[in-house]
């Protein structure tokens, strides 16, 4: 089912984000985590992509079987790194094949060592691009970006609502957000996109934070502010890891209660590929 669709009949959806594994067991225990997340009813489930090679295969192998196998409204992916248009067409008509409706659609991150996206000829340079291709191929739903503290290659946020603005007008339905870890950023941003004329639904995004190494990654790669006080707490059981991810949990569950009282469409979960924090926290929001 298009996720638009979806969306005529619930206030807020709840959605759960995997990321493709690299090898056979990593994927096999990928679907049992997906498996045991169906009993919570998810709204859409979607998968990232890895722009060539066996990562983008995984990606269309995955969905394929939460769609068409677990019977879960699925969403792929899909990037301008490292494709041509007719590339992208050609991936379109597979997803068309495994009765794929909903497409997640986004620039991507630039190749591993390197600090800028590379653009490929014959390609698309931004997400909007990619949106507005295809929004013209038609029996699609697109979800694109929003980025609460502005993405990380922007020179500014009202910049960057601009580009969410474009992406709204070249065809996308709906918007997930990237994570973040203080509410305020969401509210100014939902605020600062409805003054922009950005009427669609802006769904965040949300990740416990289970482990200190990988929040700071996050934090660094994508510009996600930690909040001082998660930062205090994290810092004094650095050492302590079953600590760490009660106090992750613990934020994400008052994060998540506090947009959904503040009017949020919903939450969409990045789970990293692991059940159990996503499950505590779901479960202690619905």
């Amino acid at each position: 089912m298009k996720i638009s669709e979806i969306f005529k009949n619930k206030d807020k959806t709840f959605s759960f984000e995997f990321f493709p594994p690299r090898t056979d067991k990593g994927v096999n225990n990928l679907i049992d985590t997906v498996t045991a997340l169906k009993e919570n009813n998810p709204d859409f489930v979607s998968v990232t992509y890895g722009a060539m090679g066996t990562t983008r295969d995984t990606t269309l192998n995955i969905i394929d079987i939460i769609q068409n196998k677990l019977h879960l409204s699925a969403m792929s992916h899909l990037t301008c790194v490292g494709s041509t248009s007719d590339q992208i067409q050609i991936i379109l008509k597979k997803l068309r094949s495994m009765n794929i409706e909903n497409i997640m659609a986004l620039r991507g991150d630039p190749p591993k060592g390197s600090s800028e996206f590379v653009y490929t000829p014959g390609g698309f340079k931004y997400g909007s691009d990619l949106i507005k291709m295809i929004n013209t191929t038609g029996n699609f739903c697109i979800g694109a970006a929003g980025y609460p503290e502005g993405h990380i290659e922007s020179d500014s946020l009202n910049n960057d609502l601009n580009f969410l603005k474009l992406k709204q007008d070249n065809g996308a339905d709906f918007i997930v957000t990237q994570l973040f870890l203080d509410n305020s950023y969401y509210y100014k941003f939902r605020e600062f996109a409805e003054a922009k004329g950005v009427k669609l639904r802006l769904i965040p995004g949300v990740m416990p934070v289970t482990n200190i190494e990988q929040i700071n990654k996050f934090s660094e790669l994508c510009g996600c502010t930690i909040p001082d006080g998660l930062k205090l707490r994290l810092e004094q059981v650095k050492n302590e890891p079953e600590s760490i991810r009660k106090i992750g949990i613990e934020h994400a569950i008052n994060q998540g209660k506090d947009l959904l009282k503040n009017g949020a469409p919903g939450l969409h979960f990045y789970t990293l590929n692991k059940s159990s924090a996503t499950q505590e926290i779901f479960k202690a929001l619905i």
